[in-house]
């Protein structure tokens, strides 16, 4: 009895602890972005949403176009990901092929370079082709980087979904080409859906490449201006700051609370038998 109590007091200080430690920069960032004053906490807090109307009117700050730089940039890169790893995974889990496992290992150890040992390279290749300070000179090498991430999760997935919905599919006729698209896709929705959902949220948090390949708000992402926004004022204004990304949290959070099930369904199903 006395043990279960232990383990009981154990796991709910532990589960306490951990939800402080996560939640209290981001309630602390939340305060800040309605306080007036940045040192509210030695002082009385006074609520004011004049940094919110900052960053949004204040031309100067841009950041309603990095915002929707990050956007179209992140979305457009978790889809052609989502969808070249759908078609990798079904190749993979469905044929045999010379190097197959080789192929795959090697993708994943590419995937562990750090983005710094590559990004010189990166920057050189993209301003050969005048890619620099554009929205699809970031958009490549996003594909790039959430693909492997993209088609282990599916890969993990695909290899669940039982190989005699394959074989019905050629009984009828079908080639592989139509069987992955009427048959195998259609299973795997709640996968494609979480892999789409994760691919967009790396996207959407990357600073590497985002920093190296723009220039100006043209293609420049909301991590990337918002660490800027110090430049623009001589001083560090945490206000501004703190404003600015509450608004850009909020489209993720939202996010995953909305469809977490779907997240978690598409993550674990592919850890289960059966």
């Amino acid at each position: 009895m006395r043990e279960n109590l232990l383990e009981r007091m154990l796991f709910y200080t532990g589960l306490c602890v951990t939800f402080v430690f996560i939640l209290a920069p981001v309630t602390f960032m939340i305060l800040m972005s309605f306080s007036k004053n940045p040192d509210f906490l030695g002082q009385s807090f006074n609520f004011t949403i004049r940094h919110f109307y900052e960053i949004i009117y204040t031309r100067s700050l841009h950041f309603p176009e990095y915002l929707a730089n990050s956007l179209i940039v992140s979305s457009i890169s978790a889809l052609i990901s989502t969808a070249i790893a759908g078609m990798g995974a079904y190749a993979f889990t469905r044929f045999n092929f010379p190097g197959k496992f080789i192929l795959l290992v090697g993708i994943l150890a590419l995937s562990m370079f750090p983005q710094i040992s590559i990004v010189g390279y990166l920057f050189r290749i993209m301003a050969g082709v005048g890619l620099i300070n554009t929205r699809t000179g970031l958009v490549l090498p996003y594909t790039a980087w959430v693909l492997p991430l993209s088609l282990w999760i599916l890969i993990s997935y695909f290899l669940q979904i039982p190989g005699e919905l394959d074989k019905a599919a050629y009984i009828d006729g079908c080639s592989p080409l139509k069987t992955m698209w009427y048959v195998i896709l259609p299973v795997a929705s709640p996968g494609l859906f979480s892999t789409l959902l994760l691919a967009f949220i790396f996207s959407f948090n990357e600073f590497m490449f985002a920093l190296m390949l723009t220039t100006d708000q043209a293609a420049r992402t909301v991590p990337v201006g918002i660490s800027l926004f110090q430049g623009l004022h001589g001083e560090i204004p945490w206000g501004s700051i703190m404003a600015a990304s509450t608004l850009t949290t909020a489209p993720v959070v939202i996010l995953t609370l909305v469809f977490q099930r779907y997240i978690i369904q598409g993550l674990t199903r592919g850890a289960l038998k059966g």
